[in-house]
């Protein structure tokens, strides 16, 4: 067994912003020179989260919208009071979602829907440059 390392950059817009950071995974996979594995995708911080969707412009409105109804805008929370910041619900929202997913890949390509991508959602406030750790187990 093997175990390659890589790093994703993003550079996002502030919350809600959703980038798909399939191919950049996918290049990564590609560089470890390993054929069969599995890829573990985590994003260190506790206000960013990384999933999969149908990258497309309806869902990429409709999904912020949801997760708005889950961690509201106009709320108050203790973490605001607390850190005298703005970002508790996206603290919130992270913490449902996870920093991380698994996927698996063979003959070197990742296994996912045809629709699906994985993608990396900030949920702060603010944009932020964030480094994804791609961990790459396989042979």
């Amino acid at each position: 067994m093997v175990v390659y390392h890589s790093k994703i950059n993003v550079e996002s817009k502030g919350e809600n912003d959703i980038i798909d950071i399939t191919n950049k995974i996918q290049e990564s996979i590609n560089s470890s020179n390993l054929t069969n594995g599995i890829c573990c995708v985590f994003v260190p911080g506790s206000t960013g989260t990384i999933s999969t969707i149908e990258y497309e412009p309806g869902l990429k409105e409709d999904f912020p919208k949801a997760l708005d109804k889950i961690a509201p805008k106009n709320q108050n929370y203790a973490h605001h009071e607390k850190w005298h910041d703005d970002n508790g619900r996206s603290h919130v929202k992270a913490t449902l979602m996870g920093p991380s997913i698994t996927i698996p890949f063979e003959g070197k390509k990742l296994i996912h829907g045809t629709w699906q991508q994985i993608i990396f959602i900030e949920l702060d406030t603010s944009p932020r440059n964030r480094n994804i750790i791609v961990q790459i187990i396989g042979e």
